[in-house]
């Protein structure tokens, strides 16, 4: 089903040198002599593009943050230190207090503590929805909306948005579209769908190794033209714009985020992701292909499964027709209580119980008892946690090991 070898290509030719040490070099210093005034002056004008300060950026981090945004043809990129810190840059360089936010679907419990606790304590208003709710969507914008954010696959809900349409409200109404694609990178290209920034937690599929927490947000870039960063919505961007030109959205983040907030990559982390970066095509060709083949085997064997693969699934169309790459690493389990959750995954020999996804073994966690523990019932309704949920991320091993130990577990 997948087709990702244009990147096989692509990212082993971006990481590797030609000349000298193949390997990436890994730049610890924290901070970079300019030599001169009149360089350093040149450093912070931006005219003289040499490092700054490891906080603003680092050449190992750089040369990451290029092949991030050429994945998703972006204009630049903003590597970070963790997910969060990428989704937490993208947002508050765009925010201020009385402004809101539109989150559609599905939730990761991180991002929607986010939004629903600490980023109303500096006065931003979240507005949540499922992702068909497209009329209260549309009702719901005002002179105050910021930001459309929302999940490429609703993490664990697994509810697929209709990207496209979310993009066309987004872009009539003139609001800025996130999308965090960090269990579909390059099964989904959210730029050219029309959002304006991508946001990764590189620490799941793109490292895949659970050795370098990470993060990413990638722009696109501003028009020369007509664009909705010139509205007077977003006033605050006209001097970006004008000393910055496309890369606006980009300097925006650097300036009003990365710089004050400081959630900056570490040049370790960056190296360790750019190795990451290297097989991503060939082990997420084989993971989706891998989801499909135990989400329907395990549906078949009669365990309550939730893919958008299985024709019982409200989404499976749109599967069939936008996700034709697939879509990531996950499917859950409902083991219909607490109490058989726990039993499953305590007889499970081949899945390792942990926070993360997207790593090249197959990893499990019941839901209700961990990440979404401090959720009240109605939250977790909303957000499809039910006592039993089971999030599973398949990983590298034989599908066939993994259907069998599942039955067994069941049993």
């Amino acid at each position: 089903m997948n087709n990702f070898e244009e990147y096989c290509t692509k990212f082993v030719q971006s990481v590797g040198n030609k000349e000298g040490a193949v390997s990436p070099a890994v730049i610890n210093s924290a901070s970079f002599a300019y030599g001169t005034p009149e360089i350093a002056e040149g450093i912070f004008e931006g005219s003289v593009k040499k490092p700054l300060y490891s906080r603003m950026g680092n050449p190992t981090t750089a040369k990451l943050e290029s092949i991030m945004a050429e994945m998703d043809g972006g204009v630049a990129a903003v590597a970070t230190s963790s997910g969060m810190g990428a989704t937490t840059l993208a947002c508050m360089s765009l925010l201020a207090s009385g402004d809101e936010i539109i989150s559609i679907g599905g939730l990761f419990g991180g991002t929607y503590a986010l939004f629903s606790e600490t980023l109303t304590r500096f006065g931003v208003k979240t507005n949540f929805f499922d992702v068909d709710d497209f009329n209260e969507i549309e009702d719901s914008i005002n002179e105050n909306t910021k930001i459309i954010f929302l999940e490429s696959v609703g993490n664990p809900n697994m509810k697929l948005p209709d990207i496209k349409r979310i993009a066309q409200i987004a872009n009539e109404a003139g609001i800025i579209l996130i999308l965090d694609n960090t269990i579909t990178p390059l099964c989904i290209s959210p730029l050219s769908l029309g959002a304006d920034i991508s946001v990764y937690s590189t620490t799941k599929i793109i490292s895949g190794n659970s050795s370098a927490l990470g993060g990413c947000a990638v722009f696109r870039a501003v028009n020369d033209g007509d664009d909705k960063l010139k509205s007077p919505r977003y006033s605050f961007m006209s001097k970006f714009i004008k000393g910055a030109g496309k890369m606006a959205l980009f300097a925006n983040a650097k300036k009003r985020a990365l710089r004050d907030f400081g959630m900056s990559a570490n040049a370790n982390a960056s190296y360790q992701t750019m190795l990451g970066l290297e097989t991503l095509p060939l082990r997420l060709s084989r993971i989706t292909d891998s989801v499909e083949t135990i989400a329907l085997a395990l549906d078949e064997a009669g365990l309550n499964i939730n893919h958008p693969c299985l024709k019982s699934h409200p989404h499976n169309e749109r599967y069939l027709n936008d996700f034709k790459n697939g879509c990531g690493t996950l499917f859950t389990i409902d083991m219909e209580s607490k109490e058989k959750a726990f039993e499953f995954l305590n007889n499970t020999k081949l899945a390792t119980l942990t926070a993360n996804i997207g790593d090249n073994r197959t990893l499990a966690l019941h839901m209700a008892s961990t990440i979404y523990r401090d959720f009240d019932e109605d939250i977790r309704k909303f957000l499809g946690i039910s006592d039993g949920l089971i999030r599973v991320s398949i990983g590298l091993e034989n599908p066939k090991d993994i259907i069998n130990d599942f039955i067994q577990a069941s049993k």
